[in-house]
């Protein structure tokens, strides 16, 4: 399996990322290496495999959100660089 330079530069691309010439190379080897190895997996062997039980209760086994109030708020507010009441104000990423 080979992955061409065009590839990693479209991948890249989708990504949003800027890739040296050494880069490409590092990350189409990566890349090429995580192939293989999802070729293998679908080659396995799981017909003696029982499903995860959680996967077939239909339930969520994950704990309950619970919110706690954080015990020194403006403590924390105080190291932050910009801020508005008790809101850390951020950079615009979005135009």
């Amino acid at each position: 399996m080979e992955i061409t330079k065009k590839e990693i530069e479209h991948i890249a691309e989708l990504a949003k990322l800027e890739l040296t010439d050494e880069e490409k190379k590092i990350y189409g080897a990566q890349l090429k290496d995580i192939l293989v190895w999802m070729e293998k997996l679908n080659k396995a062997d799981i017909s003696n495999t029982e499903p995860a039980s959680y996967a077939l209760s239909g339930k969520s086994h994950l704990r309950e959100d619970k919110v706690k109030k954080f015990p020194d708020t403006q403590a924390l507010l105080s190291n932050v660089p910009a801020r508005e009441f008790d809101f850390i104000k951020v950079k615009k990423v979005i135009e």
